[in-house]
């Protein structure tokens, strides 16, 4: 069977060269007799591949030495508590909700201390990015947080928020390394890589030293401190040894396609098709105001839920899996990360006008 137009928000579509890479190291990694699946996390073998895959992340995203990168478990989820559970030092943090994954974040918050909902587009089913240039940041905050691309909404930060000197932490988990970012603007970036990078199971975190230490809030565990991970370089225990090495993988492909410069020139050609297509659609239109409309999330409706549905079922019919909208929303939404060929728009937008010129 062909390979279809995967268009799955997370776990999402790999390249299909690292696919193929590892089918072939399957059985046998490199003539040393063993899959990755099966060997020691302890071993020369393997500490070669996360210390490749580090160094290969370190160079796309110029990563500052003063800031370290660690390869957890929980997905982003966990992080919603760790952030806290380590930063929350005078137990205050603003946030920023745009989205259900924030709106998540900010209620675990509330669990360890006074979180602050000090911005939201709750009041459009999070549909734009307010207005962060002057925010009521607290003066006792220690972090402000952000949600910086909204899978399910398909919105982004093109600006980041004025912090007023305060650290800002950034969930980057369906944006990242769609394009290129400035590490030192942030505290700590995170992401769960099922979107964009790897299989599901790893979350990376990337955060400046100083933040890590052992102040942390009294009766944290030790697996979810911060600096129980970054003083073992992420082997304090078995690490999701096989999302690692997918994950080393599609680093070394980012880095074959050009690093991030170009792939953000690629994701804006291939989101231009389709963004293009729903300005001028009369059935589809997209549901995010224009200028916050993300690269790697393409929400669109017809208007009418039957229809939604009648174009949900063709379009898999047809060969384009996981265009059903996320549930909170309805709809329909495109994920287009970045191992999304060109080829999947251009195919996906051909069969919207076919279905636009049978349904009007």
């Amino acid at each position: 069977m062909a390979r279809v137009y995967n268009f799955s928000a997370g776990p999402a579509v790999l390249p299909e060269e690292v696919l193929r890479e590892a089918a072939d190291e399957m059985l046998d990694y490199r003539g040393c007799g063993m899959s990755v699946m099966e060997m020691s996390h302890r071993s020369k073998v393997y500490d070669d591949i996360i210390k490749t895959a580090e160094a290969d992340l370190r160079s796309l995203l110029n990563i500052p030495a003063n800031y370290k990168v660690m390869f957890l478990q929980g997905g982003a989820s966990q992080q919603f508590a760790m952030i806290p559970m380590n930063l929350m030092k005078n137990r205050v943090a603003d946030y920023i909700v745009t989205g259900q994954w924030a709106k998540k974040a900010y209620q675990e918050a509330q669990i360890f201390g006074k979180a602050n909902k000090i911005a939201t587009s709750e009041d459009k089913t999070f549909s734009y990015i307010p207005d962060c240039s002057d925010l009521p940041i607290s003066p006792d905050a220690d972090y402000v947080y952000i949600c910086e691309n909204n899978t399910i909404y398909g919105t982004k930060f093109k600006t980041l928020p004025n912090t007023k000197g305060k650290d800002l932490v950034s969930d980057v988990s369906s944006c990242f390394l769609s394009e290129p970012m400035d590490i030192s603007r942030y505290a700590v970036v995170y992401g769960g890589v099922q979107k964009n990078i790897g299989p599901a199971g790893v979350v990376i975190v990337i955060m400046r030293e100083d933040l890590i230490t052992d102040d942390v809030l009294p009766g944290t565990p030790t697996m979810l401190k911060y600096k129980t991970h970054a003083d073992a370089d992420s082997l304090y225990n078995t690490p999701p040894a096989y999302g690692i090495y997918i994950c080393g993988k599609v680093f070394k492909w980012l880095k074959k396609m050009g690093g991030l410069e170009q792939m953000k020139t690629y994701n804006e050609e291939k989101a231009k098709i389709l963004y293009d297509f729903l300005d001028e659609s009369e059935l589809f239109k997209g549901t995010v105001r224009r200028e916050d409309r993300s690269l790697m999330n393409v929400p669109f409706i017809t208007g009418n839920e039957e229809l939604d549905a009648k174009f949900v079922k063709e379009s898999k019919a047809a060969g384009f899996e996981n265009l059903k909208g996320h549930r909170t929303v309805g709809g329909m939404r495109a994920s287009i990360y970045n191992a999304m060929p060109i080829e999947g728009v251009k195919a996906l937008v051909e069969f919207m006008k076919k279905f636009e010129l049978e349904n009007k």
